[in-house]
């Protein structure tokens, strides 16, 4: 591909632009994300969406034997969009190299960063969250090169993994729009929750091994502080929870910390300070198994409980 043509077929990748290509043959009901468009000759053989997720981004840098640390990936939540390509019959293929440039190069011309460029066999292998939204190529091999990409579009951050096979030319790649779950239970019934249950579970985003609230989750703060002003008389003990990476002793400061920020957040919202007890429980009361990443994002929570 020559270097005018190349940058021409970057613009339009990153764009969603139509390119002059022969029309595909997709999975019926399947089609390109809107970040992007098609390697050129390529057909969509699968694809899956969710509405919201948490997937495991490989840190840049890490090598196969680190895998054994959770803390290596960085676990990233939202709607998810997986798209699986195959080669047209008789084209001629790309190297998995080019189409991981093509996809890098798209995202830098976007404003966006490149987070990690990945080999087998010396790079860490996808994680499992990763590998639920992807398929094998058609000849049951795995993915031999993968990227990693980050790049912000209007109000939404994208984290996007590129994955490409040399030995049978097809490539995926997993679009997860990041953003906090919505919120499917309304205030009455959380209500009606806090007094039934004796508590209700919040799940608020913060930055990594911080008491930083992101402000994703505004939302769920506001909806906290409704709550707690439908019920004037109540106070509650607002408990940090953590998943089980790290330290206990890191993780009992760490839920404490995001158990004091949460209360200084309904503070803001109206919330007498007085009504309001934080405290951390580390990893002490999982909900749910640890050695998944599902389980670890449901852990990661904070509780009201009533007094």
């Amino acid at each position: 591909m020559t270097t005018f043509l190349r940058t021409v077929f970057v613009a339009c990748l990153l764009l969603g632009l139509s390119a002059p290509f022969a029309a595909a043959q997709d999975q019926e009901g399947c089609q390109d994300h809107p970040l992007f468009n098609r390697m050129p000759n390529y057909d969509i053989y699968r694809c899956a969406t969710s509405a919201f997720d948490a997937v495991d981004f490989a840190k840049p840098g890490l090598k196969q034997w680190d895998t054994d640390k959770p803390e290596d990936y960085e676990s990233i939540e939202g709607k998810v969009f997986s798209i699986s390509y195959a080669l047209k019959e008789g084209a001629t293929p790309p190297s998995a190299l080019q189409v991981i440039r093509n996809f890098q190069n798209a995202t830098k011309a976007a404003g966006g960063t490149v987070l990690g460029d990945f080999v087998t066999p010396f790079a860490a292998p996808l994680s499992n969250t990763m590998l639920k939204f992807m398929v094998d190529s058609p000849g049951g091999t795995s993915y031999n090169r993968y990227t990693n990409l980050k790049l912000t579009k209007g109000n939404t951050e994208y984290w996007v993994n590129v994955a490409a096979s040399d030995d049978y030319q097809d490539y995926n790649i997993v679009v997860v729009e990041r953003q906090a779950m919505a919120q499917d239970v309304n205030i009455n019934e959380l209500v009606d929750q806090l007094n039934k249950n004796g508590f209700i579970t919040l799940y608020i985003n913060f930055d990594t091994n911080s008491s930083t609230i992101k402000p994703e989750s505004n939302k769920t703060l506001d909806d906290a502080a409704s709550v707690l002003k439908a019920a004037p008389t109540l106070s509650v003990l607002v408990g940090g929870h953590t998943d089980n990476v790290g330290t206990p002793q890191a993780n009992m400061k760490l839920s404490e910390e995001r158990a004091k920020a949460v209360v200084a957040a309904l503070v803001q919202r109206g919330i007498a300070a007085e009504r309001l007890t934080a405290k951390g429980f580390g990893d002490t009361q999982p909900i749910a198994d640890n050695r998944l990443e599902e389980g670890r994002a449901k852990n990661r929570r904070v509780e009201l409980v009533k007094q």
